[in-house]
């Protein structure tokens, strides 16, 4: 079955269908991780996004029932090169194509990814629609135009869950994790690290936070414009001074906007396990996961009260900070995909010494 990827500056890619059949609007993205495409699928950080993979070969371990990052997948198209229908592995259960297919998502094959990605790369990430069903070239460029996009949409409520629930109960240290679109594996760092989790809904007020007696908060990545949640930077705030805080991606950029930061949108944002991050206190350099498509700027934060401690090699811009009061610090990248594979270990461990000195203190 034919398939069609059509972006709103009035370029088409036409390739071959596999997966569900249907028609998606998204903003296409591309990543540039050579495995890894079931977390990506499954990371509620890209709801919103048709997802473009850069190596040119996908699907050739196939799908295992233990790799996944949340409940169900979110992205609204998957685009490669070439989908590979053979799956090779010991963990494998399924091929990519009916894992696709059993979760209603839009998969392309066959259409130049390279010339995608370099399109992306000098014009921007675009609102885009990827259709089996309509064949109108024209029309499908209308609807990408006609998209809501990213800018301005609260894609939080649509991936958190709505009740609080317990992921693991023994541990030296009670976390409450604000679900913003949590994945998976920060719940099992945490845990390895002797950690009792809680995971609550990101509309919960602060008040109702602190009177689970947490050691510590984490605050979660997540989707969408995070200039577009007011309330939770409102819950943000009242969190701040009261216990140690450790923000990830979404939850990194909800402290920015806490401490009086600024968003913005990136040209064609970080998606990939391959992004240099220099420590500015150790000089150090790590391998990061990445997925965002906006950022806090720099400039517009308090450096009398906030210290950078991450910046980005590849443009230089804000991928970690902490107060230099307050036991709160944030990153912007994804410490528990370990793509380096241990180079940000460190940063849950960091995470449970403020805990453990906050106890000490009290």
């Amino acid at each position: 079955m034919t398939a069609i990827l059509a972006l709103e500056d009035g370029t088409i890619f036409k390739g071959r269908s596999f997966g569900a059949a249907g028609e998606k609007d998204g903003e296409a993205v591309f990543n540039t991780s050579m495995t890894g495409y079931q977390e990506i699928l499954t990371d509620p950080s890209y709801k919103g996004q048709i997802v473009a993979m850069t190596y040119p070969l996908i699907g050739n371990y196939g799908i295992n029932e233990e790799d996944v990052e949340s409940y169900k997948l979110f992205v609204e198209g998957f685009v490669v090169k070439e989908y590979s229908k053979i799956a090779s592995n010991w963990r494998s259960t399924k091929t990519l194509g009916d894992y696709l297919k059993e979760n209603h998502i839009i998969g392309i094959e066959g259409i130049d990814t390279r010339a995608l990605t370099l399109r992306i790369r000098e014009t921007g990430a675009m609102k885009a629609v990827l259709s089996t069903l309509d064949a109108d070239e024209k029309s499908l460029v209308e609807k990408a135009r006609r998209s809501p996009g990213l800018l301005g949409r609260d894609l939080v409520k649509e991936v958190a869950l709505k009740k609080p629930y317990e992921w693991e109960k023994k541990g030296a240290y009670n976390v409450v994790v604000m679900d913003c679109g949590v994945k998976y594996n920060i719940l099992r760092e945490l845990a390895r690290h002797k950690c009792r989790v809680t995971v609550v809904p990101p509309t919960t007020p602060a008040a109702e936070i602190l009177r689970m007696n947490p050691d510590g908060v984490l605050l979660s990545n997540g989707p969408g414009d995070p200039a577009a949640l007011p309330y939770i930077v409102e819950t943000v705030r009242g969190l701040i001074g009261k216990l140690p805080i450790f923000g990830i991606c979404l939850g990194h950029q909800m402290l920015g906007q806490a401490f009086g930061g600024k968003t913005y949108k990136l040209k064609f944002g970080h998606h990939g396990a391959n992004h240099p991050v220099k420590d500015l206190k150790t000089g150090k350099v790590s391998i990061t996961v990445q997925n965002h498509g906006f950022c806090v700027d720099i400039d517009s934060l308090n450096k009398k009260e906030i210290e950078i401690t991450h910046i980005n090699l590849n443009d230089n811009t804000l991928e970690g900070m902490r107060h230099k009061k307050l036991p709160v610090f944030s990153v912007q990248f994804h410490p528990e995909a370990s793509a380096g594979p241990h180079d940000a270990e460190y940063l849950f461990e960091n995470f449970t010494e403020l805990m453990k000195s906050a106890k000490r203190k009290a």
